[in-house]
């Protein structure tokens, strides 16, 4: 064998360990990391106007914060109600819009004979 395929072979070898030793999540930029925490900030003061101001200033979606951020463990949402910021958390909550479920088979009706 060459010198080349050896070298190719030793490569192809090693690659799956190579791949489970990365770490599998992505690493967070000082940047963004200040700018998650200013949000969760922002979110427990109560004060809609600084949450829309930080997020803006960060081009950051309201309903992006609210579906995907967590402080301190939890989402977004119940970090603000349990800081007791019901004004943040009601301005977020909103952005998400309503969802309803409706149960299909709730709505049919059935009738029994006997």
């Amino acid at each position: 064998m060459t010198t080349i395929k050896k070298t190719l072979l030793a490569l192809a070898a090693s690659l799956p360990f190579l791949a489970v030793s990365l770490p599998s999540h992505a690493v967070m930029t000082p940047y963004m990391e200040n700018a998650l925490i200013n949000v969760c900030k922002a979110a427990q003061s109560n004060s809609v106007i600084k949450l829309n101001n930080t997020t803006k200033s960060y081009r950051i979606k309201t309903k992006t914060v609210a579906l995907k951020l967590m402080c301190n463990g939890e989402d977004v949402i119940t970090f603000a109600e349990n800081s007791g910021a019901d004004r943040t958390a009601a301005k977020l909550q909103k952005s998400i819009g309503n969802v309803q479920i409706t149960d299909v088979a709730a709505l049919s009706k059935v009738q029994v004979t006997f």
